[in-house]
């Protein structure tokens, strides 16, 4: 038995668990910790440029299991923001004036409070963006969410790892890719997509262990590939790295090639991707009301500086638009090659 493993069952923690995972991608050799390669770049401490996205994540319940998934998430999670922490997160936005909200999950559609939070928000003033799985909004009882997101001008960010069905339906389940092309289809019949003004944003990230290949090629061979084959327009196609955590570490562990993996990260670490990666504009808010740097330090338990406010009800955006960023060996996922984030390559 391992010596992590040992120690983790001394604590009651689990390898699946965010200690578990914290303790399995520090004790993987890899040459340089994160903490090293920002100073050897010159960027360390890493801190925080201000707060112009708020991105929520409403909770853990989805109406798919994929495989890369680095929330865990699933149609048997219960983890869903409350009603409280709905009002705070719509508090802060009002009172601390943030520009964008970026909502998130899980399959977001499925809060109960999903509507109230997009058309409150969008009342406040803020440009409000969705992180669209493109299945959920089939299912009969949020087939009239489309609709809505197009009244309220919110921008679509839909995930779609790939223009073709087996690869897509490899990482994300049997049919997902003919109920994707049918939600697009959708959203383009609303305007979506089409030059009006509603954009819709589709997001690609490798199906494997390698680093995705340049975002301005690949969108303009996506834009291609989905007209011809099937009538559909978008208007920019993000790429993300796949993230050593959760479903895709325990991917990796399971194919011995987490070593592997990190050490490429590590080895195609960019200095102007880490000069403009998304912690230092995002604040990261969990449905429990904790703050956190981004999504996924939220998924492996890091919140944001002791130092600063800890939890959405007592967020001040002054004190957290100068925190110092809390890094790990998952950051080396965000530097890679042209960097990764929420809105896709960085550099």
């Amino acid at each position: 038995m391992s010596r992590i493993l040992r120690t983790l069952q001394h604590r009651g923690a689990t390898l699946g668990s965010a200690e578990g995972q914290r303790a399995r991608l520090a004790a993987l050799p890899v040459g340089r910790t994160f903490e090293r390669a920002l100073t050897e770049s010159g960027h360390w401490p890493l801190r925080a440029t201000g707060v112009g996205i708020l991105q929520i994540n409403v909770g853990k319940r989805c109406n798919q299991t994929c495989k890369h998934c680095h929330v865990d998430a699933g149609p048997d999670r219960r983890e869903v923001m409350p009603r409280v922490v709905v009002e705070g997160v719509l508090a802060f936005l009002e009172h601390a004036q943030i520009p964008v909200l970026d909502i998130t999950g899980g399959a977001p559609e499925l809060h109960p409070d999903f509507r109230e939070i997009v058309v409150r928000a969008a009342g406040l003033g803020a440009h409000v963006m969705h992180r669209c799985n493109l299945t959920a909004v089939l299912l009969p009882n949020y087939a009239d969410i489309p609709a809505l997101l197009a009244e309220h001008r919110v921008e679509i960010v839909a995930s779609l790892p790939y223009f073709q069905g087996r690869e897509t339906d490899a990482q994300r389940g049997d049919g997902v890719f003919e109920e994707s092309i049918e939600s697009l289809r959708r959203l383009n019949a609303l305007g979506y997509g089409r030059g009006t003004g509603l954009v819709l944003d589709l997001v690609t990230n490798p199906v494997g262990t390698f680093l995705p290949g340049d975002q301005g090629a690949l969108e303009r061979r996506w834009k291609g590939e989905m007209r011809r084959r099937y009538g559909i327009e978008f208007d920019r196609l993000y790429t993300i790295t796949n993230m050593p955590v959760s479903r895709f570490l325990e991917f990796l562990d399971e194919r011995g090639q987490a070593e592997e993996y990190l050490t490429r990260l590590v080895t195609a670490f960019n200095p102007a991707a880490a000069a403009g990666v998304m912690c230092r504009n995002t604040l990261s808010v969990g449905y429990d009301g904790q703050l956190y740097d981004c999504d996924f330090n939220q998924m492996l338990e890091l919140p944001v500086d002791a130092r600063v406010p800890q939890t959405i009800f007592e967020a001040d955006r002054a004190l957290l638009g100068g925190r110092e960023i809390v890094v790990g060996p998952h950051c080396f996922g965000c530097t890679a090659g042209a960097g990764s984030s929420c809105g896709g390559a960085v550099a």
